[in-house]
């Protein structure tokens, strides 16, 4: 009776065995994915230039690091993406003197703006080679005395804004260089124009 105990539980062995290899076989292999791309480092000069006519008025370069392919969470949730934030703040009055005051100074609580330049990218490599930055540029800044005065109902004591606004995404191999976009201030005429250039970080 042992003998036939052991003989029976050896058969279930093999057949428990036979019945798993022939599930294996016949279940299809999982299909192969597309390898995710590799980090590539880069580094993005964006220069935000003005003009004035041909005559160039100002130029501000800003340089960002940014990973192509990253997959982590980088800011406001999208993938790898870096942020450059650069500007103060400027005091606003509530209630400004009027002209024939001899005050000089806004009387009443202050408020404050942030001026300055904001910048977003995040970067993919393509099939060709090269790499797609999508970028986000925000620039704000105050209108001087002169420029108020050419078309701006300017408040005694309370500066004026522009705000300049561009979301858009190029496509650059190592090395080259690119007009992001161009635009013209209404009140003054001045022309912005953003120009980006990729390097690749070997």
């Amino acid at each position: 009776m042992k003998i036939r105990s052991r003989l029976a539980l050896s058969w279930s062995v093999v057949i428990v065995i036979a019945s798993a290899a022939g599930a294996l076989a016949q279940s299809p292999a999982p299909a192969a994915g597309k390898s995710p791309a590799p980090l590539v480092p880069l580094k993005v000069d964006v220069v935000i230039s003005r003009y004035q006519g041909d005559r160039k008025v100002s130029s501000l370069p800003y340089t960002l690091a940014v990973n192509a392919n990253d997959e982590t969470h980088g800011f406001d949730g999208r993938p790898g993406s870096a942020r450059l934030r650069s500007g103060a703040s400027v005091p606003i009055p509530s209630v400004a003197p009027p002209k024939e005051s001899p005050l000089a100074a806004p009387t009443g609580p202050v408020q404050y703006k942030s001026i300055g330049t904001g910048i977003d990218c995040t970067a993919r490599s393509t099939d060709d080679g090269r790499y797609r930055l999508e970028i986000s540029v925000e620039d704000t800044s105050v209108y001087s005395d002169e420029q108020a005065a050419t078309g701006i109902a300017k408040i005694n004591a309370v500066p004026s804004f522009r705000t300049f606004q561009s979301n858009n995404a190029v496509i650059l191999k190592d090395g080259q260089s690119m007009q992001f976009t161009m635009a013209a201030d209404r009140i003054t005429g001045e022309i912005t124009r953003v120009d980006v250039t990729l390097t690749v970080v070997k």
